[in-house]
C-alpha cells in the first residue's frame, strides 16, 4: 500500500478508466483497484482505507496551501465529525455544509467557521443552527439568489441577534442556483445584501458542477478558468459601484483537482476529493489507487448471467455520478477476500437491496466477498449510519456518520 502523495500529473487521460471497469478484463493488483481481505463485519457496509483518505486530503490542503487559498472542504461528502477534524489539523480554515441541520451538527462539534452553500428562502430553516452558532461564537456564512433568500436571512439575523455573512451565489454554467455573472439583478441584489441590518455581504460563490460532464483535461481546464474570469470580473463591476468583495469561492473537486487553481480565487470548497470514485476515475483526475471508499458486499445468489450481491440502492444510491453525470453502472467490483481472484466486475444495475454482477464465466462463489468502488461516494455513504475506517496494519474502527439524514 503507497503511502506517497497524490500527483495530479500522474492521473490518467480522461477515459482511461474504461478499461478498469471492463468486466473480468483487469488484474486488480496491476490497476490498483487491489486492497487487502476486508474487515469482517456483517455486510453491506462502508469500509474508508485510511492511509488513502490521509494521502487525498494532504494532496488537496498542498494544493490549496500553494495557490494561497484557503480550504472549506464541502463535509457533505463524508459528513463525519471525525474526517472534519483532520482537515482542520491539516490546514483547512473551516468546512461547508449542505443545509442548516448539517451545519448545526459541525457547529456543536466546535468547527470554527462554517459556510452554508446552501439557498435559505425562509427565516424559520435557521431557528435550530442560529442559536448554536452564536452560543459558539461560530463564523457562519451562506449564500443568496434572490430578494426573498435576502429577507428571510436578514430576518433570522434580527431574530437570534447575529451577523450572518452573505455570498452572492452566481451560476457559472450548472443551471441549478444562481445569477448569471451579467445579468444586472446580480449588482443589486450584492447592494441589497450590503445594505440589510445583520447581514454582511462576503463576496461571491460559484460551483461548476457542469465540470463533472468534461469530455477532456483541456476541457475541464476550460471550466476553471472561466468560472473565476466570470467571478472576477463581476467583482470588477461591484468595486466600480463601491461595494467591497471580500472574497471569490469556488468548490467542486474537478476543478479544483483536475486544473491550476486560478490566482482571481480566494477560497476553494472540494467535497469529493477525500474518497473519490468512479467519475473522478472517468475524469481522469485520479488514479484506482487513489480511491479511498468501497461498499463491502456479499455474493448471495447467482443465476446464468450475474452473480447478486446484497447491495442495492439502499447502500449503493441510484445515481450514477455527481449531477447524474456518470458513467458505465454503479461502480467496479472486485474481490474482498485472499483468494487469489484476480478480476473486475462492472456493478451494471440495482434493485433496492440487491445488486447486479455480470460475470463473465467467472461467477464468484456464494458466500465470498466483494468490494464495490461506487461512481459516486458521497451518494454511497449517505446511505450508512456508520462506516468502517481500515488502519494500514489492518485493524478497523467503526465510527458514525454523524451527519446522516441531515434533510433541513
Amino acid at each position: 500500500m503507497t503511502t506517497s502523495e497524490v500527483t495530479v500529473a500522474a492521473a490518467p487521460a480522461a477515459g482511461s478508466a474504461t478499461a478498469d471497469i471492463d468486466n473480468g478484463s483487469t488484474d486488480p493488483k496491476a490497476s490498483g483497484f487491489w486492497r487487502p481481505s476486508a474487515a469482517e463485519r456483517p455486510t453491506p457496509y462502508i469500509e474508508v482505507d485510511e492511509a488513502r483518505l490521509a494521502r487525498n486530503m494532504r494532496a488537496m490542503q498542498q494544493r490549496a496551501t500553494a495557490a494561497g487559498v484557503s480550504m472549506f472542504p464541502h463535509v457533505k461528502t463524508h459528513k463525519s465529525v471525525h474526517i472534519a477534524r483532520q482537515q482542520l489539523a491539516l490546514g483547512a480554515r473551516g468546512i461547508t455544509a449542505s443545509k442548516p441541520s448539517e451545519a448545526l451538527v459541525f457547529a456543536e462539534a466546535g468547527i470554527p467557521s462554517i459556510i452554508l452553500a446552501y439557498p435559505i428562502v425562509k427565516a424559520q430553516s435557521l431557528d435550530r443552527l442560529l442559536p448554536a452558532v452564536k452560543a459558539r461564537g461560530t463564523e457562519l456564512r451562506t449564500i443568496a439568489a434572490s430578494g426573498t433568500g435576502v429577507d428571510a436571512l436578514a430576518e433570522a439575523a434580527r431574530h437570534h441577534g447575529v451577523e450572518i455573512g452573505v455570498f452572492l451565489k452566481v451560476d457559472v454554467g450548472l443551471g441549478r442556483v444562481g445569477l448569471k455573472p451579467h445579468d444586472p439583478a446580480a449588482l443589486e441584489l450584492c447592494a441589497r445584501i450590503a445594505a440589510a441590518d445583520g447581514l454582511r455581504f462576503a463576496g461571491l460563490l460559484s460551483h461548476a458542477g457542469h465540470s463533472y460532464a468534461a469530455a477532456s483535461p483541456q476541457s475541464l481546464a476550460k471550466v476553471a478558468l472561466d468560472e473565476a474570469a466570470d467571478l472576477a470580473g463581476l467583482a470588477g463591476r461591484l468595486r466600480d459601484r463601491g461595494i467591497a468583495v471580500e472574497c471569490l469561492s469556488v468548490g467542486a473537486t474537478p476543478t479544483c483537482l483536475g486544473a491550476p487553481l486560478p490566482s482571481e480565487v480566494d477560497c476553494i470548497r472540494p467535497g469529493n476529493y477525500v474518497f473519490l470514485d468512479g467519475t473522478a476515475l472517468r475524469l481522469g483526475i485520479c488514479t484506482a489507487d487513489d480511491l479511498a471508499l468501497s461498499v463491502v458486499a456479499r455474493v448471495v445468489a447467482s443465476n446464468d448471467t450475474h452473480f447478486i450481491i446484497d447491495a442495492g440502492s439502499k447502500s449503493m444510491s441510484s445515481d450514477r455520478g455527481a449531477h447524474g453525470m456518470g458513467g458505465a453502472g454503479f461502480g467496479t467490483v472486485v474481490s474482498a477476500e485472499d483468494d487469489g481472484e484476480t478480476g473486475s466486475w462492472t456493478l451494471e444495475r440495482l434493485s433496492e437491496e440487491h445488486g447486479f454482477v455480470p460475470f463473465s464465466g467467472r461467477p464468484l462463489a456464494l458466500g465470498s466477498r466483494v468490494r464495490v468502488f461506487p461512481n459516486h461516494s458521497c451518494a454511497s455513504i449517505a446511505n450508512f449510519d456508520h462506516f468502517t475506517l481500515r488502519h494500514a496494519n489492518g485493524e478497523a474502527k467503526v465510527l458514525p456518520v454523524d451527519a446522516r439524514s441531515c434533510q433541513t
